[in-house]
């Protein structure tokens, strides 16, 4: 037994310099995307995202809805049933865990 944990201790260092070869660009990568997709918007982006909101409302109360292709229809129920799951999440967290939820 003990053999067998003197030989587990030799390899940590080994393991270790493997994890760490194999995940520095990974990591790499996703700081990269992160510096860039998670920042908050600016003063500058803020008038844009109303005005393509407003632009969405006008096209719902034109009708244009029924013109949407079947992969914009899907693209569009993905990315809001992701942004349901992100806030369910983020209750759960900020909750402390699942009890008294319906699951």
């Amino acid at each position: 037994m003990a053999q067998a944990v003197q030989k587990l201790v030799s390899k940590v260092p080994s393991l270790v310099g493997a994890a760490v070869t194999y995940s520095r660009p990974r990591l790499a990568t996703f700081w990269h995307y992160a510096r860039v997709e998670l920042v908050p918007p600016s003063p500058a982006e803020i008038p844009k995202a109303i005005e393509a909101a407003k632009g969405l409302v006008k096209s719902y109360q034109a009708g244009r809805v029924g013109q949407t292709t079947v992969k914009d229809a899907l693209r569009n129920g993905l990315v809001a049933t992701e942004v349901l799951m992100w806030f369910f999440i983020g209750e759960c967290i900020g909750k402390g865990g699942l009890i008294g939820y319906d699951v």
